[in-house]
């Protein structure tokens, strides 16, 4: 796992960090951190505010997956995050199976390691099985472990699309919800999106295996083990995780990002190795004691992030990124929109479409503002779309 606090130039440790020992002052009287310093803070652990020298492979592991609900934005977030990336080297981890497309944390689909696709679906096999209760409906009758190991045996035989898992499990209960079924299948058993779906440049419709079959590994333990393994030291090397690439946070925000509840306990068997602080709402903040804070006033160059980038997902309190006046502004609908960032906070959005590299501002930018926007949106371009001629402009950003 890359660790930021040694690869990010932004180290500058704030003075009430400076004075706060693991495991020490009780949220009443722990350091306060105002939404600019959280927000200096979590750009740095995300690579945001200066872009890292690390693979694409150790900025995945470090970042605990990218959000992949479609096949383009953990290029997009990876341009934004490294130097010298290319999307071709995401590609070839996918392609060799060293990096996957898998519904894990908030139940959505992100691109992992192969590594994290091993440990972080079982750790969330808890919100799965929550989520399938609101099928119930649709599977009276059905046996689950039976409709577990015939969905294993279907798709490690050969990927299959949902469409045709659901008509295979229909055959066994006809009488069952067909999309009810298909969900089972995936709550119970790790999926993964065989490639070529995921490569840059490529086509492919979503063709499902197991994790296990695709690695050639085992994917931990089964959704009901006997006896039940102590998940523990995991949840807990998790919670360091995503404090390494978020924090500092609250425990309601590990929850928000995970899509899991009480991890409350994790965070005090943690407690004495950690810094303690408070948002300005008086919410206890844990943090690791190597990682960098920087100083709020630390310069955040302009990024062009993708539509669901974890940044903005990952807290229940998203003003050290969001503006309370802002907030909602990424959506129209149930479309996420691609966000532009200007002094490391929510500014504007972004498409490319037809030639254009439409960037709509929420407000006015000033003139250094705007070259910093453009040079941005130009090494973007390079990067992803070398070769392409593309036009930047300002102006409304066409909503679908």
């Amino acid at each position: 796992m890359a660790n930021t606090a040694k690869q990010n130039t932004a180290k500058t440790t704030s003075t009430a960090a400076a004075t706060t020992s693991p495991g020490s002052a009780p949220a009443a009287s722990a350091p306060v951190l105002g939404p600019r310093a959280l927000g200096r803070a979590t750009l740095a652990r995300q690579l945001l505010l200066a872009r890292s020298p690390i693979s694409a492979q150790d900025a995945l592991a470090h970042l605990l997956g990218l959000q992949a609900q479609n096949v383009k934005p953990p290029y997009h977030a990876l341009a934004a995050r490294l130097d010298g990336f290319a999307p071709e080297e995401l590609s070839r981890l996918m392609a060799d199976r060293e990096a996957v497309r898998i519904v894990t944390i908030r139940s959505t689909i992100h691109t992992h390691t192969a590594d994290d696709c091993l440990t972080l679906r079982p750790l969330v096999q808890s919100a799965r099985d929550r989520e399938l209760t609101h099928f119930r409906k649709g599977l009276v009758g059905v046996d689950l472990d039976r409709l577990t190991a015939l969905a294993r045996d279907l798709v490690e035989a050969e990927p299959r699309t949902m469409k045709q898992l659901r008509e295979a499990l229909l055959v066994e209960w006809p009488d069952a919800d067909p999309q009810s079924l298909a969900v089972a299948a995936r709550c119970r058993l790790p999926l993964v999106q065989v490639t070529p779906r995921g490569l840059w440049g490529r086509s492919g419709q979503v063709a499902l295996t197991t994790a296990e079959h695709w690695l050639g590994r085992s994917a931990g333990p089964d959704p009901d083990p006997d006896p039940d393994p102590d998940p523990a030291p995991t949840l807990d090397a998790t919670v360091l995780r995503y404090l390494a690439a978020f924090g500092p946070a609250s425990v309601k925000d590990m929850q928000i990002w995970a899509g899991l509840t009480r991890l409350r306990d994790a965070f005090e068997r943690l407690r004495p190795r950690l810094l303690t602080f408070r948002d300005e709402r008086g919410t206890e903040l844990f943090d690791l004691p190597d990682a960098p804070r920087p100083d709020p006033d630390t310069p955040a160059p302009p990024r062009f992030l993708p539509e669901f980038d974890n940044l903005l997902l990952s807290h229940a309190d998203r003003t050290r990124v969001v503006p309370a006046d802002l907030r909602g502004r990424t959506w129209t609908g149930n479309q996420a929109h691609s966000v532009l960032l200007v002094d490391g906070l929510l500014a504007g959005l972004w498409r490319l479409a037809d030639g254009t590299l439409t960037v709509e501002p929420f407000g006015g930018l000033t003139r250094d503002q705007r070259a910093a926007v453009v040079e941005e949106g130009e090494r973007m371009l390079a990067v992803l779309h070398a070769g392409t001629a593309y036009d930047i402009r300002f102006g409304t950003v066409v909503r679908g």
